[in-house]
């Protein structure tokens, strides 16, 4: 009887130890993926016929990422669309305030969520979802609080008027040496970009100039376009 015991239990930790492994290495990858673009477009998207173009203008301009953010009722079926008819994107669902929001990103086939702040039973859904998730920071209690929870890529929120890259900056100072990164958000521009992303705990930023709502409403998709390739020049050359 111990005998069997003792082998359920081995054989519960190593189906454990291989799930963990395996969310582990799926998290990695998309957080290195968004450190790789250094930017992430953060949408807010009204209507579902603009979302094709958009992923076409993102993919064009060399940015093939983007955050969806639940603030609209097309959200959902935005990204069930994109992760269909553009699998090539690599989509994220942003401003998930609640489990409910969380789940039904999931269930589109998000890759990632985001949130503006850090609420325990979100991220705790997110893990039980192998979902990647980046919630929300502001304070230095805030950050140990990710960190308590497994977190290790934060949303810096809102950035430029909670001190902008002169805060992260400090902040790096007692955390850098835990791993945690920052997605700064809120505030960031083409014209600050570079401030942020020459700190090293800086993984990406959020970008909402990216693709604005008067360009998904006009089409005006040529200039994002030409955004994302400005983006994509200046993180090569922080990068370099």
């Amino acid at each position: 009887m111990i005998v069997a015991v003792r082998f359920a239990s081995m054989a519960f930790c190593k189906t454990y130890n291989h799930n963990f492994n395996e969310e582990h290495k799926m998290t990695q990858s998309v957080f290195e993926t968004i450190s790789r673009y250094g930017v992430v477009p953060v949408v807010a998207i009204d209507s579902v016929e603009a979302a094709l173009p958009l992923a076409d203008a993102l993919i064009e301009g060399g940015l093939p990422i983007a955050e969806i953010t639940f603030r609209t009722e097309a959200a959902a079926e935005v990204i069930a669309l994109l992760g269909k008819e553009r699998p090539e994107l690599l989509l994220g669902a942003g401003t998930v305030l609640t489990v409910e929001n969380l789940k039904k990103a999931a269930d589109c086939g998000a890759k990632f969520g985001v949130a503006p702040g850090l609420n325990p039973e979100i991220v705790a859904a997110a893990g039980d979802l192998d979902l990647p998730f980046v919630p929300g920071v502001t304070t230095a209690s805030d950050v140990e609080c990710g960190l308590s929870m497994g977190c290790k890529l934060l949303k810096f929120f809102p950035s430029e008027a909670a001190g902008g890259a002169k805060m992260i900056k400090a902040l790096s100072g007692p955390y850098a040496h835990t791993g945690v990164k920052f997605m700064p958000t809120g505030g960031v521009t083409a014209e600050n970009l570079k401030s942020y992303l020459s700190l090293d705990i800086v993984a990406a930023v959020g970008g909402t100039w990216v693709a604005k709502r008067d360009d998904l409403v006009q089409g005006n998709w040529s200039a994002v376009t030409d955004r994302c390739r400005e983006i994509a020049r200046i993180v090569a050359e922080v990068k370099a």
